[in-house]
């Protein structure tokens, strides 16, 4: 067996919801002994972090029901199985926002939550926006504002932005635009 590897020897699904799937899977580990995983399987996920030309940035306040409050977040959405994350990413900026753009940069992926979750989401930074109107989903409630790049670094810094990727896409899209 390969090292820092486990083998699956069996996987249950013990749950299965709109959302993600939860399974109980046995692994064999490298020494041979045998341990029990807890997956939660989701199909991924997309963020956007909106930049205008004067590097202001679009966030969204939303409720959260898991942590019952409100969060600052870059627009993002879940991935429909085998949906395209780059047109995902469009379609979530939209609806959050209202905006469209011309310039569309991968960023790249992050996993949130390697120790039992599969969910991989991918960022992207969209530049060159035209605004229109937003169209949320029925059961989204949301208030867009826009705060300067330089200003979300501070909110990432001082606990204000505590989701995790928008952290990341804040941070990311500061050092490439050198803010």
């Amino acid at each position: 067996m390969q090292h820092l590897h486990e083998k699956t020897i069996a996987s249950e699904v013990k749950y299965e919801g709109l959302i993600f799937t939860v399974a109980h899977d046995t692994v064999e580990l490298e020494n041979g002994k045998t341990a029990p995983r807890e997956v939660i399987n989701h199909n991924g996920g997309v963020c956007v972090i909106p930049v205008t030309e004067n590097n202001e940035i679009y966030l969204v306040r939303q409720f959260r029901y898991p942590f019952k409050e409100i969060t600052v977040e870059i627009p993002a959405g879940k991935l429909e199985k085998g949906e395209d994350p780059a047109e995902c990413g469009r379609r979530e900026l939209l609806e959050e926002t209202g905006c469209t753009c011309t310039e569309y940069t991968y960023l790249g992926k992050l996993y949130p939550i390697p120790a039992y979750d599969t969910e991989i989401i991918h960022i992207y930074m969209a530049k060159g926006l035209e605004s229109g109107a937003q169209s949320l989903d029925d059961d989204e409630f949301l208030e867009v504002e826009k705060v300067h790049l330089s200003k979300a670094v501070e909110m990432v810094m001082d606990g204000t932005i505590l989701d995790a990727k928008t952290q990341i896409a804040v941070l990311k899209a500061a050092r490439i635009l050198g803010i």
